[in-house]
């Protein structure tokens, strides 16, 4: 009996004013969507650190006859090139070296400006021969440059990954206001939730007060109110859960990553670890936010 009539009390809720209903799924889909998809561009910046950071290396450029003769009086000799790689490969922080000549490196330059007049002015001898190294922690670059630095035949040391550090604060910026934006509308999610339940609460303040009269727990008179804020919520869940598979089908697998496939983009596995969190979040706003409104109508 008791099950029958807090089923009956929930519908008749849920039902009674549909149109506040109706805006509550809605509110809590966008702001769900919203919420995860800020988790996701957290989880794609992660991705994109994980792939390029991988990818690293450090450029150690040697002297040659067109170095600074600041730094370089005279170009490298054999016997100083072949201590450097030496020294570069027994080291414990290295896991890979590459040793890349001037005509080596004018073929890259070749076929990365393959159309560009730039090409025309540029020579093999213009370019510097340089030792390429990946390693085992990038945050190891610190050490590798100092020892490097004042290395003899050694013109400058140059890290990728300050060039893509400024590349991530620009990303972790947008994550920050992709998220910034999320939790302002859960926010109106909340004051929403609880003024729908106010005005549920206020049009059934009569029946309320007559069950606290004969005896009901404020438990049992709460219960169809915060079932009918979590249901309200579970369904907005599922339209963002929804909206976000979307996203990853259409607008990932389909768009993005066949058109930039020189970067790794977020998994299925990150999109099961975001939909949990979007559907518990929004239910147990709901529910708090249903559970402290409705405290007023409790007093008889």
């Amino acid at each position: 009996m008791r099950i029958r009539f807090i089923s009956s009390e929930v519908f008749a809720g849920l039902f009674r004013n549909v149109t506040m209903t109706i805006a509550v799924i809605l509110t809590v889909a966008v702001s769900l969507t919203l919420f995860g998809t800020g988790l996701l561009v957290r989880a794609q910046v992660n991705t994109m650190k994980d792939f390029w950071y991988d990818k690293v290396e450090v450029s150690v450029f040697l002297c040659g006859a067109n170095s600074d003769p600041g730094i370089c009086p005279e170009p490298i000799t054999d016997t100083q090139r072949s201590e450097l790689q030496a020294a570069l490969e027994n080291s414990s922080l290295v896991e890979q070296v590459y040793y890349e000549s001037s005509e080596e490196a004018f073929g890259r330059f070749q076929e990365q400006f393959a159309n560009s007049p730039i090409l025309e002015n540029v020579t093999a001898a213009a370019l510097p021969e340089s030792f390429r190294i990946k390693l085992y922690n990038p945050e190891d670059y610190p050490a590798i440059a100092n020892a490097l630095s004042d290395a003899a035949g050694v013109e400058v040391v140059r890290d990728q990954k300050r060039l893509l550090d400024n590349f991530f604060t620009v990303l972790n910026g947008m994550q920050a206001l992709a998220l910034g934006v999320s939790a302002a509308m859960l926010v109106v999610t909340v004051l929403l939730v609880a003024n729908t339940m106010r005005v549920s609460a206020f049009s059934r303040r009569r029946e309320t007060g007559i069950m606290k009269l004969v005896g009901a727990s404020n438990y049992y008179i709460r219960l169809p109110f915060l079932l009918e804020a979590g249901i309200a919520a579970a369904v907005g869940g599922i339209i963002a859960s929804g909206a976000l598979i979307g996203l990853k089908v259409f607008l990932i697998d389909r768009v993005l990553s066949p058109t930039f496939q020189f970067t790794a983009f977020i998994g299925w596995s990150d999109i099961h670890r975001v939909l949990p969190i979007v559907l518990a979040t929004g239910i147990s706003l709901a529910v708090l936010a249903a559970f402290f409104a409705i405290r007023r109508y409790l007093k008889v």
